[in-house]
């Protein structure tokens, strides 16, 4: 398995285009109610567009109104990394995968969502792929 931690920028720069380069391995945000995932409802695995590592699933999804996809869980405690983050004057919490150490987002608690959790994880759709589950076929 290849070790995405000590990749360089250069070899980030020929995995990712620009826009992913500037969010996943800058810590950038994407524009609001910009990205591909932000309202979808479609079944699957969503994962680090980086990697390919498993982050969250679409069981865990849920609309915040936010602009950005939301979970309320990840996929496996161990699949994303916590952070402080005390930049643009705020306390927040960074969310990094795990395997690569690329930007994803921010995690917010106490917000007050109807989730098991009562925590968001706001991510950016561009840091994101989605795998979708094959429909269920009906018993024959």
């Amino acid at each position: 398995m290849m070790d995405f931690r000590n990749l360089t920028d250069e070899q980030w720069r020929e995995r990712l285009n620009a826009e992913e380069f500037r969010v996943l391995r800058r810590a950038g945000t994407e524009a609001p109610f910009t990205g591909e995932y932000a309202d979808t409802e479609t079944p699957g695995i969503y994962r680090c567009r980086a990697c390919g590592a498993e982050l969250f699933r679409s069981t865990e999804k849920f609309h915040s109104h936010c602009g950005w996809p939301s979970f309320f869980d990840p996929a496996d405690s161990s699949a994303v990394e916590l952070r402080e983050d005390n930049s643009l004057g705020m306390r927040r919490v960074e969310v990094l995968c795990s395997r690569c150490h690329s930007h994803l987002g921010h995690v917010f608690e106490g917000e007050g969502y109807d989730t098991p959790t009562d925590q968001r994880y706001c991510i950016n759709s561009v840091c994101l792929t989605l795998d979708s589950t094959p429909e269920q076929e009906s018993p024959a």
